[in-house]
């Protein structure tokens, strides 16, 4: 990562606006603390953890169901942002019981990882508009309240929800062998279909992340939710929530093929919140009601009131 300006370095110790430079400074003077008794490699294990086989259940369907049509139907379906207006808190509240069936590393509900996201980011001594991203990134999972079973999004931990959570990747381009659960894949249509099962498939070269389509979840919800409503995170936060589950990009390089200015910077920010988004993940429940008000103040200055959802 490159190294912050100098308002970077001085946001990293409280709150202020976002910085031109990358998270390097950041880097250096803040690091996440892990999860406590779990050891780096113990995160993301796809192989033999004890949610196995609800996990492998998810990344089957959603390989196999996630096409250009279905994302293109999701986008018209939710992107009129006209189904009802929520604070954040009363969002919180809705999103009390669910638990993410793609998760490998947490069976808490949803709220208590956010929270567990955001308070490591505080005391690491980031940001607040870093902070509220830990605490929203993740909010776009509300979709369990207006979707259906068909639709891979219900709210429940053995239910369907391949289109609210897990790793997504670019849709209308062939489908990597770095995501998950490689062998999936050739059971999506798309990849039989010559439109969408070449590298570029229906993009051009350097046409820029933020023009791709991708697997529908809640990272693109919570996006366009929040640009929708004119909330005032920082363009590094908006990529943090929108990105932060497209591994195949950040983890493993794929789509530089599509990459644009800017897009390596906003990919660095990317990586620097999933240190905290993944490697907080534990056991340890947060006191949701003592920390809410600290929050609350953060929401009041960036997205306040009720929002369209």
């Amino acid at each position: 990562p490159t190294s912050a300006t100098p308002a970077a370095r001085r946001e990293s110790s409280g709150s202020g606006g976002s910085s031109a430079g990358g998270p390097g400074g950041m880097a250096a003077t803040a690091q996440p603390s892990f999860a406590p008794g779990k050891g780096v490699e113990e995160f993301r294990n796809y192989e033999d953890s004890a949610r196995q086989a609800v996990v492998q259940q998810h990344y089957r369907l959603m390989r196999e169901k996630q096409t250009v049509d279905f994302v293109r139907r999701m986008h018209k379906k939710y992107h009129a942002f006209d189904r009802c207006q929520m604070t954040v808190r009363e969002a919180f509240d809705a999103l009390k019981t669910y638990v993410d069936s793609s998760d490998p590393d947490s069976d808490l509900p949803n709220l208590e990882h956010m929270l567990q996201t955001a308070e490591r980011i505080r005391k690491a001594g980031h940001p607040d508009w870093f902070q509220l991203t830990g605490l929203l990134h993740d909010m776009g999972k509300i979709m369990f309240l207006w979707g259906a079973a068909e639709d891979g999004q219900e709210g429940t931990a053995e239910g369907d929800q391949w289109a609210l959570g897990g790793d997504t990747w670019v849709v209308g381009c062939k489908i990597p062998d770095t995501c998950v659960f490689p062998h999936f894949t050739a059971s999506n249509p798309d990849m039989q279909d010559e439109r969408y099962n070449t590298d570029l498939g229906i993009y051009e070269p350097g046409c820029g992340m933020d023009n791709l389509l991708y697997a529908y979840g809640h990272d693109e919800y919570m996006y366009q939710m929040l640009k929708f409503n004119k909330c005032t995170l920082p363009p590094e936060a908006m990529a943090m929530i929108r990105f932060h589950s497209c591994y195949p990009w950040h983890k493993h390089n794929e789509y530089e093929r599509f990459m644009a200015e800017g897009d390596r910077l906003m990919k660095e920010w990317v990586l620097k919140f999933n240190e905290f988004d993944l490697y907080t993940k534990s056991d340890e429940r947060p006191d949701a009601e003592a920390l809410w008000p600290y929050y609350q103040t953060l929401i009041d200055k960036y997205c306040p009131g009720k929002l369209w959802w």
